[in-house]
């Protein structure tokens, strides 16, 4: 009996230290984001950072998304079709599909594609110049480090993944399309007739409302956990892990809360 309390007294303890070390981190976060918002506002506006970080965040990622977007457009035509066609209404394979990736797969998918690719790229270099003193070195030249790195990182990662979020969708629908046209043979005007009568503009606009978040959060938390690192190279993986991470996890659960909201003013 005296062991079964201790066991149980070393796990409350332990659990509350993991609560603790958790919410105490989340109250770091929310700091670094609104200095995050007061250096946002403040000039210098450093364009020509943004656009690198633009064209790292998303012309770099569209190889990926394309594969991504593809494939998953493909699979979900089969799996609906399989699972209609025991109801006979394979007709709605189109618009299911679509609904599916405007709604849910395309942010969703590209939060975790870009989480994995550029939140950890932000923690690393960031993490890098952290201890390698560039970033002291720059707070000495008198300027900003949030400013200067985070600000277009973020700025960037905001405007990246909706428009990442969009093409992922164009292409998963192509794939569909290829699929249930040329490999399932359901009739093309049927195909086009459904979609049409079932996907509507509003389901797009969840979905990028959604990528808008997914891609603040997940640079911020990029940054964030590049701005954290210590203990030299093993405290960069170690940062660079935790950043992709909470990022996916942070998508995940982002998900749920803005779906409930979205779907009752959509």
């Amino acid at each position: 009996m005296e062991i079964i309390q201790k066991n149980f007294e070393s796990f409350v303890s332990g659990l509350g230290k993991v609560i603790i070390q958790n919410v105490g981190g989340l109250g770091k976060v929310f700091a670094f984001m609104m200095s995050f918002f007061y250096w946002m506002l403040k000039p210098p506006l450093r364009l020509k950072l943004i656009l690198e970080q633009l064209d790292f965040i998303g012309n770099k990622s569209i190889f990926i998304i394309t594969l991504a977007g593809s494939f998953t457009g493909m699979v979900m035509a089969y799996q609906t079709y399989f699972g209609f066609q025991l109801i006979n209404v394979d007709s709605l394979v189109g618009p299911v599909t679509a609904i599916s990736l405007s709604r849910e797969l395309a942010p969703v998918l590209t939060g975790l594609i870009v989480a994995g690719r550029a939140g950890a790229a932000m923690a690393a270099q960031i993490g890098t110049m952290k201890v390698t003193e560039q970033v002291d070195a720059l707070e000495v030249m008198g300027i900003n480090s949030v400013q200067y790195l985070a600000v277009p990182r973020i700025i960037a990662g905001t405007i990246a993944v909706p428009m990442l979020s969009i093409f992922f969708l164009f292409i998963g629908n192509v794939g569909s399309y290829i699929v249930g046209t040329k490999a399932l043979l359901i009739d093309e005007a049927l195909y086009f007739s459904k979609l049409g009568n079932f996907m509507f503009v509003s389901d797009i606009y969840q979905g990028i409302i959604k990528a808008i978040f997914f891609g603040f959060v997940v640079s911020v938390i990029g940054t964030y956990f590049g701005f954290s690192v210590t203990k030299g190279a093993e405290g960069v993986g170690k940062g660079t892990n935790l950043a992709v991470v909470w990022g996916m996890i942070s998508v995940l659960v982002l998900d749920y809360f803005l779906t409930s909201f979205l779907v009752q003013i959509l």
